[in-house]
């Protein structure tokens, strides 16, 4: 996608996200209630900033290209300190925050088994490198005794 259509998609997700927590906040039992939303929220705000810190395309030193995505960044970093205040006091002090917070931690957990899975991946690739080239150095081995016994017997029976 392109970096202003993807800030356009990514600011409109966040206004949509904001739109739909105003109207459930207020008879909202839960923050499960309005977790979709505040989903929705946090995939428009890093949109809107992945579209900011692009660094390819024909227009990114085109001045309304730079002003739209610098504006769109504040725009939805606005709408996220909106929600949170929203959410603290509906729930409580503290819950926006425990909320991103326990978001950070999650991603960095998925990051990491990522990265674990990645290094088995590698390890399992290199074991069987390491058994192919043995097979491959035995299989070599034997052929080169086999000619070796052929060629005995051949000269042998001259």
């Amino acid at each position: 996608m392109e970096p202003i259509s993807t800030a356009l998609a990514g600011i409109s997700l966040v206004k949509a996200a904001v739109d739909g927590i105003k109207s459930a906040i207020g008879t909202a039992n839960d923050i499960g209630e309005i977790a979709d939303h505040i989903d929705n929220l946090f995939a428009g705000e890093q949109q809107t900033q992945r579209a900011r810190n692009k660094k390819s395309g024909v227009n990114q030193f085109d001045v309304s290209s730079v002003a739209k995505e610098t504006i769109d960044a504040r725009l939805a970093a606005e709408k996220l300190y909106e929600v949170s205040v929203m959410v603290d006091q509906r729930f409580g002090h503290g819950t926006w925050s425990g909320i991103v917070n326990e978001r950070a931690k999650r991603i960095q957990e998925a990051k990491e088994v990522a990265k674990q899975e990645q290094v088995e991946r590698n390890r399992k690739n290199h074991e069987l490198m390491e058994l192919a080239k043995t097979v491959g150095i035995s299989l070599m081995a034997i052929i080169f005794v086999a000619v070796c016994i052929t060629a005995s017997i051949m000269f042998a029976s001259n």
